[in-house]
């Protein structure tokens, strides 16, 4: 059952894959602000799949998330999620990430609950 307090965590290592210069949001060769976005989207839906129907699952609809802090190749990074809020369909999260020297990004994010083929098929009549 979906409600507020459901926990989950994600870990990764920055590599050269998953840098601002690799995915193209930078220049640098730091951890991409796009890679701690999907670890985040990640971090959120993994904890609540084991929540929902068969052949339900989740779609991210929003993200509002503060990359404060930049890390470099060959750091792990953390991602926690707490869901706050239940609303219906909807579900709220709160993100923060963490790498090993500290929290580099927070925020929040919303995600949908949507039956899986029927999502699917409206998708691909666009």
């Amino acid at each position: 059952m979906l409600k507020p307090g459901i926990t989950g965590h994600q870990e990764m290592t920055v590599d050269t894959d998953n840098t601002a210069r690799a995915m193209g949001s930078g220049e640098l060769d730091v951890f991409a602000t796009p890679a701690m976005i999907a670890l985040a989207e990640k971090t959120a839906w993994m904890s609540v799949s084991n929540e929902l129907a068969d052949g339900e699952g989740t779609v991210g609809t929003l993200v509002n998330i503060a990359h404060v802090a930049a890390t470099p190749v060959g750091k792990t990074i953390r991602c926690e999620s707490e869901l706050t809020e239940v609303d219906g369909r909807r579900l709220i999260f709160q993100i923060e990430v963490f790498d090993e020297a500290g929290k580099i990004g927070e925020g929040r994010h919303e995600r949908f609950v949507v039956n899986n083929d029927r999502f699917t098929e409206k998708a691909n009549n666009r």
